[in-house]
C-alpha cells in the first residue's frame, strides 16, 4: 500500500512539474492610452553628471529622478566629481548596460563628441546639459543640448556690479573663474569680457579652483591670500562665476574680517541663501536658473524623444535675478517662488500624455 501511494504522489509531483514548465508568461503589462509606445514598458534612464556632489548637482538629480519616476521611469544617478576619465567611463559602462536614455551633464568639447556617438549609433536617446558637442565642425544632431541662459545670468549679475559704479568709474573686480574649456562659464566669460571693454568693470586678479574635491576650501585659501594685498576701499567687489567658488570667498573675507568688499554671484544653493542672509553680510545678489527644474525639462525632452516626437536642437532655460533684500527668514530653494516671480516653473514640453503618466504613476 505504501508503495502505491508513493507512486501516486511522484505522478502528482511530475504532472505538477511538467505543468509549471508549461505554464504561459505572465500577461505584459498593459499598455495604456493615449500614451506613445516609446514611452512605456520598463523605460531606464542614466543620468551622468560632471560636478562635484553639491547641493546643485542634488536639486538637479532631484529634478529628473522625480520627473523621470512620474512617468514611470527607472531612473538611476551617477556622478563623476570633475574626473573627466571617470566621466566617460560611466557614459560608456552606461551605452554598454542597456539604458533606453541618457542625461549627460557638463561634457567637455574636446571628448563629448566621441563619448555621446556609441550611443547614438546604438539607438539610444540623449539629452544633454552644459555640454557642447562638436568635432572638426560635426555635430550629433539627434541629441537635444540645453543650457542655462548663461549670456543672461552673466548680464544680470554683470549688471548689478556696474550699477555699484560710482562717478562713471569702473568697479573694481576680483573674478572668480574657471576656464577656458567649461562651456557655461566660457558663455559667461563672453559677457564679462564685454563689460571689461565698456569700461564698466576693471579686473584686479582671476582665481579659479585647482583642488575640484574641495572647491570651497580651495578658493577659500586663494582669495585670502589674495586679499593681503588690497587694503580695505581698493577692492568693490568679488565676482563668482560659479556659486561653488563665490562660497569660498565668501569664507575668506569672513575670516580676513573683510566684509568691506561686496559679492556678486551666478547660480543658486541653500547654502548661498543661507549665507546672504546671515547678518552682516555682503553677498548681495545671485543670478540663477532652478538646479531642480533643469532636471524637470531635460527629462521631458528625453521622454519626447523616445516618444519619437520633435525636440529643439538646442534649448535655454531663463534665467533669474535673486536679491539679498528679497529674502524672508525661511527662504530656501523650495520656497524662492515666494519671492522671485517663476521660480521653478515651466510647462515646456510638458505633453497631455506626460500628465496621464504621472496620474498613474505619480506620487
Amino acid at each position: 500500500m505504501k508503495k502505491v501511494i508513493f507512486l501516486l504522489l511522484s505522478l502528482v509531483l511530475v504532472l505538477s512539474a511538467c505543468g509549471a514548465g508549461t505554464q504561459e508568461s505572465p500577461a505584459t503589462e498593459e499598455k495604456i492610452s493615449g500614451v506613445p509606445d516609446g514611452v512605456q514598458g520598463g523605460i531606464k534612464i542614466a543620468v551622468v553628471r560632471n560636478l562635484p556632489s553639491d547641493d546643485h548637482t542634488k536639486q538637479f538629480f532631484d529634478g529628473a529622478r522625480s520627473e523621470g519616476e512620474s512617468f514611470g521611469f527607472k531612473v538611476d544617478t551617477f556622478i563623476a566629481d570633475n574626473d573627466d576619465a571617470k566621466f566617460q567611463e560611466l557614459v560608456a559602462q552606461a551605452i554598454q548596460k542597456g539604458y533606453d536614455g541618457l542625461i549627460i551633464s557638463h561634457g567637455k568639447k574636446d571628448y563629448s563628441y566621441e563619448m555621446l556617438k556609441p550611443a547614438v549609433d546604438k539607438g539610444i536617446k540623449v539629452v544633454t546639459f552644459d555640454t557642447v558637442i562638436e568635432k572638426d565642425g560635426k555635430d550629433l544632431p539627434e541629441i537635444t543640448t540645453t543650457f542655462q541662459d548663461d549670456f543672461k545670468l552673466a548680464s544680470l549679475s554683470l549688471g548689478e556690479i556696474s550699477a555699484l559704479s560710482k562717478d562713471g568709474q569702473p568697479v573694481k573686480v576680483i573674478k572668480l573663474w574657471w576656464g577656458p574649456g567649461v562651456p557655461p562659464l566660457d558663455r559667461r566669460e563672453t559677457i564679462y569680457k564685454e563689460f571689461e571693454q565698456d569700461n564698466k568693470i576693471e579686473t584686479l586678479e582671476v582665481i579659479g579652483p585647482t583642488n575640484f574635491q574641495d572647491v570651497q576650501g580651495d578658493i577659500s585659501a586663494k582669495v585670502g591670500a589674495i586679499l593681503a594685498k588690497y587694503p580695505a576701499g581698493t577692492v568693490d567687489v568679488i565676482w563668482g562665476s560659479w556659486d561653488e567658488m563665490a562660497k569660498g570667498a565668501y569664507k575668506a573675507m569672513k575670516d580676513s574680517n573683510r566684509m568691506d568688499i561686496k559679492l556678486i554671484s551666478i547660480d543658486v544653493s541653500n547654502q548661498d541663501l543661507n549665507l546672504m542672509r546671515e547678518e552682516g553680510s555682503t553677498w548681495l545678489s545671485t543670478a540663477a536658473v532652478d538646479p531642480h527644474l533643469i532636471g524637470v525639462i531635460d527629462m521631458r525632452l528625453l521622454a519626447k524623444e523616445l516618444a519619437g516626437e520633435e525636440t529643439p536642437k538646442t534649448y535655454d532655460l531663463e534665467a533669474s535675478l535673486i536679491k539679498q533684500g528679497q529674502l524672508k527668514p525661511d527662504t530656501n530653494m523650495l520656497k524662492l517662488n515666494e519671492v522671485v516671480e517663476g521660480w521653478g516653473q515651466s510647462d515646456a514640453f510638458n505633453e497631455e500624455w506626460m500628465k496621464t503618466l504621472r496620474s498613474k504613476f505619480g506620487k
